[in-house]
């Protein structure tokens, strides 16, 4: 497949997956309580693969290698990107697609300390990709405005914007706080009772 083709047959991909996680959304806007059973096969769809991959293609990281030693880089030059897509639609639909150990990093903090960063290899991060574009419009669908971590269209700008709008309007107080290692304490047990609130999906839960 030349430039042209995948450029094309990326522009499909994008609007078929638009259409799929506006259904997704729409669905939990409409049933509160509504769990998803089958989604295991939209995370294999052709049209989530690649836009996964072209997404984990733009990302900075594209360049950084797994424990497998291969970058994106290497899968377009070497591998091919069709080839490649294909052999990991398989390996998820057969079930063989396991994912391996992340590459670790400490990487410098203010203050002298150090953060512990974790490379996944380009495959995973497609999987990983894929997952997200099938999950993020039915969990979207939960947060609430003010909600602006980690979220689409919703930048440390806008919250500032909306702090400021407060504060102009009677507000005389902002309390900004800090979880410590967030990230490395939370509870997985209790984020994966969350998930399950929405996916019924044993396949995907496995992941």
């Amino acid at each position: 497949m030349n430039t042209d083709e995948l450029e094309y047959a990326l522009m499909k991909a994008e609007r078929r997956v638009l259409e799929i996680q506006t259904k997704l959304h729409r669905w939990v806007r409409e049933g509160p309580h509504r769990r998803f059973s089958d989604l295991f096969n939209l995370v294999a769809d052709p049209a989530f693969l690649l836009v996964a991959w072209a997404r984990v293609r733009g990302n900075k990281g594209a360049r950084t290698a797994g424990v497998d030693g291969e970058t994106a880089y290497y899968v377009e030059t070497v591998r091919g990107v069709e080839k490649f897509l294909d052999g990991l639609r398989n390996a998820i639909k057969d079930r063989s697609f396991c994912p391996l150990p992340a590459r670790e990093r400490m990487i410098p903090k203010p203050g002298g300390k150090q953060r512990r960063l974790g490379i996944a290899t380009v495959t995973d991060r497609v999987v990983q990709a894929s997952l997200k574009l099938v999950l993020e419009p039915i969990f979207e669908a939960d947060f609430l405005p003010c909600s602006y971590g980690f979220r689409p269209n919703h930048r440390a700008h806008d919250a500032v914007a909306e702090v400021r709008h407060f504060t102009s309007h009677s507000y005389e107080w902002i309390v900004e706080g800090d979880i410590k290692a967030c990230f490395d304490e939370i509870s997985h047990a209790a984020l994966m009772d969350r998930v399950r609130a929405r996916v019924g999906d044993k396949r995907v839960l496995a992941w």
